[in-house]
């Protein structure tokens, strides 16, 4: 057997107990969903819809549409509940080659990615609040990266702890736009007509869905999670019907304080909308809202990526130090060191990019919904290579609803391509790169699957 190749699990000291309460989980993928994104993608959605019925429409269609995805990954999370998420899904259905570039792509470019985003976001705002200087942006953001990094090195209940209150003041922090929003609305909106002569309804759902983006994040914590098997399904669906409904009331609020006209015209949304609701102190609250917004998604995903590159870790004896799971912490400290220092790197080169936040997006959506659409396919492989695994949720409608999902993915994919810069050629190459370190990495023969619990 190659040395280099070798599974790796026999060298992890550790491996992942069930230790999360059912709360925890939930409360991981609600902070991933709900991040900045409800805060600047409505003014991109209004513009690019002729009516209010349009625009509230579309933030529906969206929360359907995520659920459908949820429930094809319900069905995997509840049938598989491993380590590893998405990575042991694609590495039962394609193969460890599969797993390894998908759990390089998370490393490199996806999680990693979305944590630059998020830092970026909460830098933004911060220096708003309390400006340090012309850096303060990107200084901000790379002590956030650091921050989060360090608190979730110390454990996963330090992490999740953090999590939990994060999330509880950004689901607080929303209800209250609703209150403002639609209790004090003024009686006229600042802007009520229509800015757009038609609809441009595949732009509105790439908008719409990555607003709703990051909900499958859950599964990576599935093989820490109390009963995984009974209550995954509930986490998954549960959490995004109840952002679903946030979504929405959100958006309503928007409406009825800056029209459609003025949600479209308006670069902060949300600051916006309490700004004439309730004056300077309002839009300074939303500044800090959407701070803890942006840290609570980062928080999720710095905690559900260290858990693929573990994963991956365990497969290839050239990775086993970051294979490695800490007991004394609950965690794959190994794995989270370099996520953070990928991260920071990141950091630091959309510091010089004219627009950190943009560079960020492009870089990780198309390599993220490839892989979205890969999962997807890996249901149907699954049901047909493995039919007699215990499966104790089973998607309902099967075959439309997984197809249905793989379409979405797949259309996803195209506009990522379609529709973004250069920070998508770079994401693409250095997916490239991971198919080059194939090479090195062919597995002598496949490694001993894993038992069911």
């Amino acid at each position: 057997m190659d040395a280099l190749t070798a599974p790796a699990a026999s060298v992890a000291n550790g491996a992942p107990r069930p230790t999360l309460r059912t709360r925890e989980a939930f409360a991981i993928a609600i902070g991933i969903v709900v991040g900045a994104g409800i805060f600047r993608t409505p003014s991109l959605v209004a513009g690019a819809a002729s009516s209010e019925m349009i625009f509230l429409a579309a933030w529906v269609v969206g929360g359907v549409l995520s659920i459908i995805g949820a429930l094809c990954y319900a069905e995997l999370a509840s049938t598989y509940p491993q380590a590893g998420g998405d990575y042991s899904y694609l590495k039962r259905a394609f193969g460890t080659r599969t797993a390894f570039l998908y759990a390089w792509a998370r490393l490199s470019v996806i999680q990693t990615g979305s944590i630059a985003l998020m830092a970026f976001v909460a830098g933004d705002y911060l220096a708003q609040l309390i400006d340090i200087g012309p850096w303060s942006a990107p200084l901000y953001a790379a002590l956030a990266v650091i921050a989060l990094t360090a608190i979730n090195w110390l454990g996963v209940r330090q992490g999740t702890t953090v999590q939990n209150w994060l999330t509880a003041v950004e689901v607080v922090g929303l209800v209250a736009i609703v209150i403002a929003g639609l209790m004090f609305a003024p009686e006229t909106p600042v802007a009520p007509l229509a800015v757009a002569n038609g609809n441009a309804y595949g732009l509105i759902l790439v908008f719409v869905l990555l607003t709703y983006g990051g909900w499958s994040e859950a599964v990576y914590v599935t093989a820490e999670v109390k009963d995984a098997r009974r209550v995954m399904p509930r986490i998954l669906v549960g959490s995004l019907a109840v952002v679903a409904v946030l979504y929405l009331l959100v958006n309503l609020a928007y409406l009825r304080v800056l029209g459609l006209g003025g949600i479209a015209e308006s670069q902060t949304v949300a600051a916006d909308a309490m700004q004439a609701v309730l004056g300077a102190p309002g839009a300074a609250a939303i500044s800090a809202l959407v701070v803890a917004a942006a840290l609570t998604s980062a928080n999720a995903t710095l905690i559900t990526g260290a858990r693929s590159a573990y994963a991956a870790g365990r497969d290839f004896r050239a990775l086993a130090w970051i294979g490695r799971w800490d007991e004394r912490s609950g965690s794959p400290r190994a794995a989270m060191l370099v996520q953070g220092a990928l991260a920071l790197l990141l950091v630091g080169l959309g510091a010089f990019a004219r627009d950190g936040f943009r560079t960020a997006v492009e870089y990780t959506a198309p390599v993220f919904w490839l892989f979205f659409l890969l999962v997807g396919i890996s249901l149907f492989v699954l049901r047909k290579r493995d039919p007699d695994a215990p499966r104790t949720f089973r998607v309902p409608l099967y075959p439309l609803l997984p197809l249905l999902f793989c379409a979405t993915s797949a259309y996803l994919l195209y506009s990522s391509l379609a529709y973004t810069g250069v920070g998508a050629l770079v994401g693409v190459v250095v997916l490239v790169i991971g198919g080059l370190l194939l090479l090195r990495l062919r597995p002598a023969r496949p490694p001993p699957q894993e038992s069911r619990p």
